[in-house]
């Protein structure tokens, strides 16, 4: 095809326009010179580095090593800087560049997160490809002000009778777990997350320092029971650098605070706060902080308060959402007045203590109902649960000391005697598998039954056939009372004697005493 002269000069102008339009881009473009400041590693430790040159840096501020290596300022002194790695810092050799990023540590929240398995900052590990959400926030928040705050009203089951009954946990409340090793400290964790399928309460799971083949066998209970569709699992694993292990708490506490700002009710575990004090510890005595008692640095306390100080309802204005704590620490040889215990049953709302000793006897969930106490649930537990349990923890912690006193004699009159056999009889109501969370109304049924008298002719190890006959007689026939005392509606006389004479009638019970003393 042959062009014309018209063309050509059309194709001129428009040449010529072009070249004008960038001509007056490029003379009315300024090229701003931005000064870096480049910093040099002087020194690394296992999960630290120390760096000179950064001499405007900002505490908390994120630096990026060689290879997009990521670490986060944590001390800042005249000469140089101390930086905890959250990478593998095997692979920082002194003289390496580090740069600025000019923001603090963040990480992705939203929706998005829901039933995935990330790290300390944010990162899948469960290999379902990337997490793209809209919204970032920082890992270290405010705690929201008091008057920010409305007061904890509304329970959290936990489908545990012991726990549900004597030492209630309420949404915004912050119930500490402790107790030694290898007592069921995660196992009540895990029936609480489990137990909130259908409570419409989001779930995050925070794993500090625990090995990957525990976590991984937490993340399978969890997903054979359905409770990943609402949960979120951070993994901080034992071999992760320490920074990492460190800074998990508070990334699950910000991804909590996003959900709890939308009006959602959230329920964070911390698994395990010791280790993550022993974290801490181990990045202070490597940054050369002063150590104090048992080596701890003196701000152990600041860093496990501003944690747990997030934990909070909400007033409607500012969200309306509420987020519940759990935090879990480890004891030694039953020693609850050590330094990181006593620190955190002072920063909590309450604690739930389990007993090796109970434990080794078969009593699961081994809870010692004399060390545990809960200091705001009782005002949001459900109404019907005052009227059983009320008295409840008191007659128990009774029977426990005439229990130990028995013991020395041999001679023991009938009143003390029957009191004897309605405590086993309600210590044996109380065991409860793992994983097998009991709705409120059977709970207040069985404990009922087991009070009032219902179930003094059954044989101790009867106990738990009996009561399964009781729940499933009481769900059968009293399905308007069990919604409910669900919904929060309180038992009356009627409905207290109606519960009792189901219960009867369920094990074949002949009399039923009037009365619920031990």
């Amino acid at each position: 095809m042959k062009t014309t002269d018209k063309d050509e000069g059309a194709l001129n102008t428009s040449l010529e326009d072009t070249f004008e339009k960038l001509d007056a881009a490029l003379s009315g473009h300024k090229q701003e010179l931005k000064p870096e400041e480049v910093g040099i590693v002087d020194y690394v430790g296992r999960g630290i580095a120390r760096v000179s040159g950064l001499s405007n840096v900002r505490s908390e501020e994120l630096v990026s090593f060689p290879g997009d290596l990521m670490g986060m300022v944590f001390n800042v002194d005249p000469d140089e800087t101390g930086i905890i790695m959250l990478d593998a810092s095997e692979l920082i050799n002194a003289g390496a560049e580090v740069h600025r990023t000019g923001r603090v540590l963040d990480i992705p929240v939203g929706e998005a997160l829901l039933g995935r398995v990330v790290d300390a900052i944010g990162r899948p590990l469960d290999n379902l490809g990337e997490i793209s959400t809209v919204h970032r926030l920082p890992v270290e928040r405010e705690a929201p002000p008091i008057m920010h705050r409305d007061p904890v009203t509304v329970p959290l089951q936990t489908g545990i009778k012991a726990i549900d009954a004597l030492i209630p946990i309420g949404r915004g409340q912050r119930e500490l777990i402790l107790g030694d090793r290898q007592t069921g400290k995660t196992a009540i964790a895990m029936d609480t997350i489990v137990n909130q399928h259908d409570k419409d309460v989001i779930c995050i799971y925070c794993a500090i320092s625990k090995q990957s083949s525990d976590v991984a066998k937490t993340i399978a209970a969890l997903k054979e029971h359905h409770a990943m569709d609402y949960t979120i699992v951070i993994v901080a694993a034992g071999e992760e650098p320490p920074g990492l292990q460190f800074v998990a708490p508070y990334t699950a506490t910000s991804i909590g605070e996003y959900f709890m700002a939308q009006g959602r009710d959230v329920l964070v575990v911390y698994d395990d706060l010791t280790r993550h004090a022993r974290a801490y510890r181990e990045l202070s005595l490597l940054l050369r902080r002063p150590p104090g008692r048992e080596a701890f640095p003196g701000d152990i306390f600041y860093i496990h308060s501003r944690l747990l100080e997030r934990s909070t309802h909400l007033r409607k204005e500012y969200g309306g959402g509420s987020l519940t704590a759990l935090p879990i620490i480890e004891t030694e040889a039953q020693d609850i007045s050590s330094y990181i215990p006593t620190n955190l049953i002072s920063i909590t709302d309450g604690q739930i203590y389990l007993s090796p000793g109970l434990f080794q006897k078969g009593i699961l969930p081994p809870v010692d109902v004399g060390k545990s106490v809960s200091r705001v649930g009782g005002k949001a537990q459900l109404p019907a649960y005052r009227a059983v349990a009320g008295d409840l923890r008191i007659s128990y912690s009774q029977f426990e000391e005439l229990e130990s006193f028995s013991r020395f004699g041999t001679r023991l009159d009938e009143h003390t005697r029957a009191r004897l056999e309605r405590g086993w009889r309600v210590r044996e109501i109380l065991k409860q598998p793992q994983y097998k969370p009991i709705p409120a109304a059977e709970q207040i049924a069985s404990l009922l039954a087991v009070i009032t008298g219902v179930m003094d002719h059954v044989p101790i190890a009867e106990i738990g056939k009996e009561e399964l006959k009781i729940r499933t007689n009481v769900t059968k026939h009293l399905a308007d009372l069990c919604a409910r005392i669900e919904s929060g509606g309180k038992l009356t006389m009627d409905d207290h004697n109606t519960i009792i004479k189901i219960a009867g009638a369920a094990i074949g019970a002949r009399k039923v005493a009037e009365d619920a003393d031990y």
